[in-house]
């Protein structure tokens, strides 16, 4: 069975694609949305991770009638920022003034996220997805994942993407700029919400959306 996903970020499809890769002998596959960068970008103005993978779900899908639609929407929730930088994750520095366009965006937002947290001593935080499949215009199903862990006061590693170098999981005692791609993948916040979304298609599946395999 194939779903679209309106996407062209490797990280992303790569995290997709190794969870759907691990469902019922490979019967789940990851594909980009044919004609994606043809398609106008929807403003992502929802308060939650839910609300913009929803209306980026139903937008997409108009574009692609009668075919299964994935997207997502992810970040960086921060305790001692009270869930910030949250939905604003991928706008973290622009949001500030604090771009910088020399640097690049992923350098700008952790020296933003950095200088936020030289006063805090709760250092905790997580990484979350929520996805949203839609098929003509209407979202049916959504689900989310996690990854908990810490923030570092200085960058480590120089692989991932995003807020990765500041990212310490403790269970494998190194930041996911750190880990290996096998790690990486097994760990993945966007793989756990995928996952999660196959049990629940699995296990419940509802009428218009057919056969799916156990």
């Amino acid at each position: 069975m194939d779903f679209f996903v309106a996407t062209t970020n490797p990280g992303k499809l790569a995290d997709f694609r190794h969870a759907a890769s691990l469902w019922q002998n490979e019967a789940v596959s990851i594909q980009i949305l044919p004609g994606l960068q043809a398609i106008p970008e929807p403003i992502e103005n929802a308060l939650t991770f839910e609300g913009n993978a929803r209306l980026k779900a139903e937008h997409y899908s108009r574009y692609a009638p009668g075919i299964w639609i994935l997207c997502d929407d992810s970040g960086l929730e921060v305790e001692a920022l009270e869930g910030r930088p949250g939905v604003r994750s991928a706008r973290f520095a622009k949001d500030v003034g604090a771009y910088d366009e020399e640097a690049g965006l992923d350098a700008s937002n952790n020296a933003v996220l950095l200088l936020a947290m030289l006063e805090q001593t709760d250092r905790r935080a997580r990484y979350r997805c929520v996805l949203a499949l839609a098929k003509d215009s209407k979202v049916y199903r959504t689900s989310s994942g996690e990854l908990d862990g810490e923030l570092l006061s200085d960058p480590e590693g120089e692989g991932g993407f995003g807020y990765d170098p500041l990212f310490f999981v403790p269970e494998i005692a190194r930041t996911m700029a750190q880990t290996t791609p096998e790690e990486r993948l097994a760990l993945s916040h966007r793989g756990r919400a995928l996952r999660s979304l196959l049990q629940s298609l699995s296990s419940d599946p509802f009428p218009d959306f057919g056969q799916f395999p156990r």
